[in-house]
């Protein structure tokens, strides 16, 4: 391919992330902001060039091995979810942009601490990142086939990571608070790690299905191969030794790189989306080592023999096939790759050389004269500044160091010299004794391990291959301490760590701890109980004024953002803006407002400089833990407490509102009652004084008004009835007699009766049967008795030559009949009403039967005691009653739970 074609390809692809980051920056929309799966895709920067392309290298050079990268993480996924929400905690309660800033705050906040896990990292990650750059200068000149240009400025790769510079610069440094989130870098990264997942899924199915016949075919064909077994097996104790070592230092990267620090800790928006990274981290992981094996073993079948680096499978296959555009894009997931690890790495790297290096050592003198705007630029241009001397130095490294190295060979190296830092790292969250002068002893005992046993030998032999002389003969006299089965990885880095961890905890446990030390272990190993009174916690003894501090913060804040911060400050602990004096919770929430900007380390600098700090004894420091403890805990009790008297407040207010509501419908209640008995009353007593008034009525009129009283007085025994009735329905008290009956013809006998009112007033009645089976169990008294109530309701509402239509069909499995009639509507907010005691329209039509008005609620009672329901809706011209009765199988269910 055309070297051109494919560096416009390039820039075409980084134009793309220039887009997306741009896009993401500028519209913060829900696809981008708080969204779980771009957190987790921006955790996925762990597989770079060397998972990419090492990784299928491996497979066919060191076989399984290559599975202990991805294997690693995926066993420790459970715990990483723990520790890391623990550490997110931290971070936030301090304002913490990079793990130097992490370790360094937990052992007292000292800035040569601080530095010295800057100079690990940076030291550990160049070689890493120069790896980066490797790899897409060697794919870039094996797509084109032209030769790697000894002139750096014709080699296309210095235009490309110069580019890449440009990028980082640019959108790494857009806010000067280290700590702030980086929507459009993360959006980016989530893109370019779906997008190399894509294209090496592309590739695997092209080589196994369409080169092979599928997995077997690719096995049958490389089993054949001499040296397959061996590489496709653990090779008996030292090679699972060595695996098992691999796991462990995969496991300690997966921690402690930078990158990944910053993707799961630094950009973390919730921790809830650490749950969605529970699954999606190992599944991404999955998919992407499902065609290592074919890829690496079909690369292996087809150049057996030649002399083609194996880790360039992936290119030179599809190549191989005439299948250039497969090249093509698995170039770009490899780009992807690179880039994205770049990317973050120099971001990360360019925060610690700022805030732990650069600044503290440097410019700190210069921040306290300028104004809020002028620092906020140097900072800025510092980090600018440092990301390119970071890819610039890489580019150099990759240049001289490393061209004759392979891939994973360089990776390794970096996992082991990162992996340093676990002892101090895993120390800070779980153990309280230990101290920053352990933490530097055996970190460097373990660097010198590194340097002796790894680093020296790797890149001393770009030089001198011979490797003779002094240093020979002292590789020599150690030779004692190499361990059966070890290969030289897990050696160095089993006895680094070794002496590391033993250095560590030995001196912890020797030396008296600082105060300040004790101090942050606190806060750090119990954040939980710290983090809503963190600034509490923080143990300050000495003499500091407002105006002072103020001073300082309005020199990185401004006086706006300053002024905004005390509010909040004041108003969070109800303290009084004229106070002068500063406390220690305002000295720890000063620091925290200036670390994000210069680092922890600097912001205590600065803080200390215009204050003055009383020394304080380690059982002072302990006795004041101790009471900060219990007062969290008496404050925690007393909120429980609140909170339980706000709640059974709130409980006994809503009850006395429904007593309140419960008190209306009773008076409503009786109310209706007394009107409803009233009513037959009042007639019955009418009928008999105009009888014993007139002894003289004729026969006839008294015999009427005799009918009179005979009609009101049943009238009124059956509202007494239908009141003892409805009371006993409500209160259960009153059993069904359930049977086995055709609901057609339970309808057809409750609509019997009403048939010559309904044909007096000209109303037509239809029905629409819907079941095929019309068998159900229910009582029919009280279906009949439910039928005819709401026929005697649809009559007082219906005009003459309207019409009621029955429907009979299963809804949902239940028996559902639908009972609609012509009139007007019934208004919205009684919908409800209606089946209350003594509910009365005012939109009757015709003269109502005589009944109860209780003739809905009792109807609505018999249907809950079925375990159904009824209820009213409006529906074109009239209005529709729903009767919902369980079928068969429901309702053997519903008299189980009886």
């Amino acid at each position: 391919m055309n070297s051109l074609v494919l560096f416009a390809v390039v820039i075409v692809y980084l134009a793309l992330l220039f887009f997306v980051a741009h896009h993401a920056e500028k519209k913060k929309s829900k696809i981008w902001v708080n969204n779980p799966y771009i957190y987790s895709l921006s955790i996925a920067v762990y597989c770079t060039a060397w998972t990419y392309y090492g990784s299928i290298g491996v497979a066919v050079n060191q076989g399984l091995q290559y599975l202990a990268i991805y294997i690693g993480p995926v066993i420790i996924i459970p715990a990483w979810i723990f520790i890391n929400s623990k550490i997110i905690r931290i971070a936030k309660v301090n304002k913490i942009s990079s793990i130097a800033d992490f370790i360094s705050l937990r052992y007292g906040n000292r800035r040569g601490l601080g530095a010295l896990i800057t100079l690990v990292c940076i030291f550990a990650i160049i070689p890493y990142i120069g790896l980066q750059i490797k790899a897409i200068s060697e794919t870039f000149h094996l797509l084109t086939d032209t030769p790697t240009s000894k002139n750096i400025l014709t080699d296309n790769a210095t235009y490309v990571v110069i580019m890449i510079a440009m990028f980082a610069g640019y959108y790494g440094t857009r806010y000067v608070d280290a700590s702030e989130k980086r929507l459009g870098i993360i959006a980016a990264v989530a893109l370019e790690s779906l997008l190399k997942l894509i294209f090496l899924v592309l590739l695997g199915v092209f080589v196994t299905y369409f080169v092979y016949n599928g997995y077997s075919d690719i096995y049958d064909q490389a089993s054949k191969i001499a040296d397959f077994n061996a590489k496709n097996t653990f090779n008996g104790l030292g090679g699972s030794f060595n695996w098992l070592i691999m796991c462990l230092l995969s496991i300690s990267a997966f921690f402690l790189l930078p990158r990944q620090f910053h993707t799961s800790i630094v950009e973390n928006r919730q921790e809830k989306h650490l749950k969605t990274a529970l699954w999606f981290l190992p599944l991404y992981l999955l998919v992407f080592n499902l065609f290592v094996f074919p890829i690496a073993w079909g690369g292996r079948v087809l150049f057996d023999g030649q002399a083609v680096n194996p880790e360039f499978y992936s290119i030179l296959i599809p190549l191989h096939f005439g299948k250039e555009w497969i090249s093509v894009l698995v170039f770009l997931g490899g780009l992807s790759s690179s880039i994205s690890m770049i990317i973050i790495s120099a971001l990360s790297l360019s925060i610690m050389l700022s805030n732990n290096l650069i600044i503290p050592f440097g410019w700190i003198g210069k921040f306290k004269e300028n104004q809020a705007s002028e620092n906020t630029r140097s900072i800025t241009n510092i980090r600018k500044v440092s990301i390119f001397i970071l890819v610039v130095i890489s580019f150099i490294f990759y240049r001289y160091f490393i061209l004759d190295n392979s891939l994973f060979s360089v990776g390794l190296i970096s996992f082991v010299l990162i992996a340093q830092l676990a002892p101090a790292f895993f120390g800070a969250i779980f153990w309280k004794r230990g101290s920053s002068k352990a933490v530097i002893i055996g970190l460097i005992a373990g660097l010198i391990i590194c340097y002796f046993g790894l680093i020296l030998p790797q890149y001393y032999f770009s030089y001198n291959h011979e490797f003779k002389g002094f240093l020979r003969e002292l590789y020599n006299t150690f030779a004692i301490f190499n361990i059966p089965y070890f290969d030289r990885i897990s050696q160095i880095f089993f006895w680094s760590l070794l002496v590391n961890t033993g250095l560590f905890t030995f001196i912890s446990v020797s030396l008296k701890g600082d105060y300040r030390e004790r101090n942050f272990a606190e806060l750090y190993v119990d954040i939980d109980k710290y983090i809503q009174n963190h600034e509490n916690a923080f143990i300050w003894r000495g003499t500091a004024y407002v105006s002072d501090i103020k001073n300082i913060l309005v020199r990185f804040l401004g006086i706006q953002k300053t002024e905004q911060a005390f509010r909040v400050f004041n108003l969070k602990y109800n303290i009084n803006n004229q106070v002068e004096t500063a406390d220690s919770r305002f000295i720890k929430f000063s620091e925290n407002l200036l670390a994000g900007r210069i680092g922890t380390a600097s912001a205590k600098i600065l803080i200390e400089g215009v204050t003055k700090e009383d020394k304080i004894s380690l059982p002072e420091v302990l006795n004041i833990l101790e009471e900060s403890k219990e007062n969290i805990i008496t404050n925690k009790k007393l909120t429980e407490k609140s909170n339980e008297l706000k709640s059974l407040s709130e409980k006994l207010q809503i009850a006395n509102e429904h007593l309140i509501i419960k008190d209306k419908q009773k008076d409503d209640f009786l109310d209706s009652v007394a009107h409803e008995l009233r009513t037959p009353i009042t007639a019955i007593r009418a009928a008999g004084e105009i009888l014993a008034d007139d002894d003289d009525m004729p026969s006839e009129i008294k015999k009427e008004f005799l009918n009179n009283i005979i009609t009101e007085s049943d009238r009124l025994s059956e509202i007494i009835n239908d009141i003892l009735y409805l009371d006993k329905l409500e209160h259960g008290k009153t059993p069904l007699n359930i049977g086995f009956n055709n609901i057609i013809e339970t309808y057809q006998k409750a609509v019997k009766p009403l048939l010559h009112l309904i044909n007096s007033n000209d109303i037509h009645l239809s029905l629409v049967n819907l079941l095929s089976v019309e068998n159900f169990h229910y009582d029919e008294a009280r279906m009949i008795q439910v039928f005819q109530n709401i026929y005697g309701n649809a009559l007082k509402f219906i005009e003459e030559q309207g019409m009621i239509q029955t429907k009979f069909l299963i809804q949902n499995d239940n028996l559902n009949i639908k009972i609609f009639n012509t009139g007007k509507h019934i208004p919205e907010t009684d919908l409800d009403s209606i089946f209350d005691k003594f509910y009365q329209s005012n939109n009757q039509n015709i003269i109502k039967p005589i009944g109860s008005g209780l003739g809905l609620a009792i109807c609505k009672n018999i249907m809950l005691a079925h375990g159904g329901n009824i209820y009213a809706e409006n529906s074109g011209l009239g209005v529709t009653f729903n009767i919902n009765l369980p079928t068969n199988q429901q309702h053997e269910n519903i008299k189980e739970e009886l």
